[in-house]
């Protein structure tokens, strides 16, 4: 298999694979892909119609669900003797219960999965998080009223005309939460600064919140399968209270209307970060896993 590295100006050549994505996973989009390439050491490989995305850490070597057209099971009968003449298990990751299914019907009994739990999407719908309605909100609702209260405020979308604003607040964010000392938030900043820097390129749609003529909140993101908008990067300001429920808020009224979810993505296993986005009750707790061959799988593959 050729393993390449995503360039910019793969975004429209690839764009074909992504048209009619039935899942809803944030890792399904060029420009998660793009931005997290390095950090997750991730490749592409375009294959008799399909497009996978290949990982490879601790000794492993993983594939994505192949998304396109064409006949899936030759695919993976194809992708899993490629693996083997690499040296490495055939093994899949990201994978829904949906895709599970998928590849039960055409295998069966010849993977199993173990889910992660830090690696589900939090997905909700764009009603919850435009009205914010019902009791367990109430909170969330409080917070946006008491900040539209107490600022001078304004939306608007990220533009040329603003977009440095949101990067001079990305690099004052950094400073105020550690992130130099912390390889993983340094690694979220650098996805954050090129994200802005090329959110053009990358098609991606922002917006920020301004208090006293400031900006003190943003978020980015790009259209997901099915149906689902994918938002990729959040940063507010934590002291001032209601910034973060206000981005988030007033993005989904402003720009989301056409689509029906929004997946917020995963948690990573931080607690801040699992109880920020339980808060909001997600409709839908994407558990996603890897697989590995069972002693079945072994055999039909490979003749084991």
């Amino acid at each position: 298999m050729e393993l390449r590295k995503p360039t910019i100006e793969d975004k429209k050549r690839l764009g074909k694979y992504y048209e009619n994505v039935p899942y809803m996973n944030c890792e399904l989009t060029f420009a998660n892909f793009y931005l997290w390439h390095e950090h997750y050491h991730t490749f592409y490989v375009e294959m008799d119609g399909f497009l996978i995305f290949i990982s490879e850490h601790d000794g492993k070597r993983y594939a994505s669900m192949p998304i396109g057209s064409g006949d899936k099971k030759a695919l993976f009968e194809k992708l899993a003797k490629e693996f083997k003449t690499d040296g490495y298990e055939f093994h899949l990751n990201c994978i829904t219960h949906q895709m599970y299914e998928e590849i039960e019907e055409m295998f069966p009994g010849m993977f199993e999965i173990e889910y992660e739990r830090d690696y589900a999407d939090y997905i909700y719908s764009v009603e919850k998080l435009t009205f914010l309605k019902g009791k367990k909100l109430h909170g969330k609702r409080n917070h946006i009223a008491n900040f539209k209260k107490n600022n001078d405020w304004v939306y608007e979308d990220i533009t040329d005309e603003n977009v440095n604003e949101c990067i001079d607040m990305a690099y004052r964010w950094r400073c105020m939460n550690g992130c130099d000392g912390d390889p993983e938030k340094h690694a979220e900043l650098c996805v954050t600064i090129n994200a802005l820097s090329e959110r053009k390129e990358l098609g991606l749609t922002g917006g920020l919140i301004r208090a006293d003529g400031n900006v003190i909140a943003f978020t980015l993101g790009e259209k997901a399968g099915g149906n689902a908008f994918n938002i990729h990067i959040e940063k507010a300001y934590a002291d001032i209270q209601g910034a973060y429920p206000m981005i988030n808020q007033q993005f989904v009224e402003h720009n989301l209307s056409s689509y029906d979810y929004v997946n917020r993505e995963e948690d990573v296993g931080s607690e801040g970060l699992r109880k920020a986005k339980l808060s909001y009750y997600p409709d839908i707790l994407l558990e996603k896993g890897f697989t590995t061959l069972t002693e079945k799988g072994q055999k039909y593959f490979y003749g084991e």
